[in-house]
């Protein structure tokens, strides 16, 4: 017996999230009621999906009176805690959880997390071909991709799991994996948290509840996950790309080396190795070999994995060259760190940068700076647009500046204005959301766009 057979469960927000909780709570014996502010006409799909499941919906409108009849209450993502409804059910001591959490809780082998501010894409798919390359049967999801409990049932205690982690999920949780990275903390959703406080408390939960057998990885380079080292109960190993250190990954004379903590070092693969550009991808690549390292991966296998990997989409992808000119999608970047990642993953091509989407509230002094000095033409679209523009000016900027109507304009405009040699490059900075449902909408979109002039 499940421990949420004979629950009332109720669900706020019917995504992918939502759809794949909803699933197994029902197969589960579950009592399960689906509750989503958009109307009905705007979930056919998924309506459809679930049409054969004994499932109770009420859309359009969070009515209190749904908690009256509710043991648990589940968030999707888009779901803050402290929304009315949420803290209307905490005062009344309702569970809080979500279908990552759930996985977690009933996973038959050992989860290997990951998440921080940037990076987390890039270090769990390259942590899942290491898997992969073991010949280990190896699922990767989470806030990567599929909801891993949907796969519940298939996964085996001899299988490799791999989890990335949002602060949207890690905000309600009560356990940590068993082995898990904090990659870097840098302001990020600061519209959701409020504070940088609130954000490094969710980030936190991923190590608060580990044990003293487990692991925790963190980065060296970097002080907002070094500031989570009081947390750790079990083994703390950490990663670097400019000092040795003793218990982890690090570089030294363009190699990879892993320290064993016992003061043995074992070479892994050479820096030219990586096919990925930036410092920040060393970084990934340092903490995917630490985990790996962790979870008892072989090194040959981690090895292969590094020369293999050619990086996830919409992370500094290149999308095709057209005229001499190559046009590079990275419309994960959904913070103004992301963006200056990408920006110094460019050290010599003239460079047009297409920016803009929907602001978190963050800091863009920084950015403006590096883009005003840095980039050759700078081209907003979206919400974002005047607020950079400001920022730009105020910068000094060297850096001609064109405003956008759109997606659609900005790469228009970049086609007319790209001379041989350039590089366009779309490295938002901020969300989607004021135009897409997410980042790789957008980045899909800019793919046809380009496609289209080639």
């Amino acid at each position: 017996m499940d421990t949420l057979t004979g629950k009332r469960l109720l669900i706020l927000g019917l995504a992918r999230q939502g759809l794949a909780l909803a699933k197994f709570a029902t197969a589960v014996s579950a009592s399960v009621t689906i509750s989503d502010l958009r109307p009905a006409d705007q979930l056919q799909n998924e309506l459809a999906e679930l049409a054969s499941l004994p499932i109770k919906f009420v859309l359009g409108v969070h009515p209190p009176s749904l908690l009256d009849k509710a043991d648990v209450l589940a968030l999707s993502g888009s779901v803050p805690l402290d929304a009315p409804f949420v803290q209307d059910a905490v005062r009344r001591g309702l569970p809080l959880t979500n279908d990552s959490f759930e996985f977690l809780q009933r996973a038959p082998c050992p989860t290997v997390g990951i998440t921080g501010s940037a990076g987390k894409s890039t270090t769990t798919t390259l942590l899942g071909l290491m898997g992969e390359k073991t010949g280990r049967t190896t699922w990767v999801g989470g806030n990567l991709g599929r909801p891993l409990i949907t796969h519940l049932a298939e996964i085996q205690a001899t299988d490799f799991v791999v989890q990335e982690l949002s602060s949207f999920q890690l905000d309600l949780w009560k356990a940590s994996p068993a082995i898990c990275a904090v990659l870097n903390i840098t302001p990020n959703h600061l519209d959701r948290h409020k504070t940088m406080e609130n954000y490094a408390q969710a980030k936190a939960n991923s190590l608060r509840f580990q044990q003293a057998g487990d692991t925790a990885v963190l980065c060296a380079d970097d002080p907002g996950a070094m500031a989570l080292a009081p947390l750790v109960k079990g083994r703390l190993r950490t990663f670097s790309a400019q000092q040795v250190v003793q218990d982890g990954a690090f570089v030294q004379e363009n190699q990879i080396w892993l320290a064993d903590g016992a003061g043995k070092h074992t070479a892994v693969c050479a820096l030219s190795d990586i096919q990925l550009r930036g410092t920040h991808n060393v970084l990934n690549v340092l903490a995917a070999t630490t985990l790996a390292d962790s979870a008892g991966l072989p090194h040959t296998a981690v090895s292969a994995a590094i020369k293999a990997f050619t990086g996830v989409e919409h992370r500094l992808e290149p999308v095709c060259l057209v005229n001499e000119v190559q046009y590079i999608n990275d419309s994960i970047a959904t913070a103004p760190e992301r963006a200056l990642a990408a920006l110094a993953a460019f050290e010599r091509e003239p460079l047009i940068l297409l920016a803009g989407g929907r602001d978190k509230n963050m800091v863009w002094d920084t950015w403006a700076a590096t883009v005003a000095q840095r980039v050759k033409h700078v081209i907003l679209f979206g919400d974002l647009a005047p607020l950079l523009a400001d920022h730009l000016g105020r910068a000094g900027r060297t850096a001609e500046v064109t405003t956008a109507l759109s997606l659609e304009d900005a790469v228009t405009i970049s086609a007319k204005l790209a001379q041989p040699g350039d590089v366009v490059l779309l490295s938002p900075g901020g969300t989607s959301f004021d135009a897409f449902p997410d980042f790789a909408a957008r980045g899909e979109r800019f793919r046809q766009l380009v496609r289209r002039i080639s």
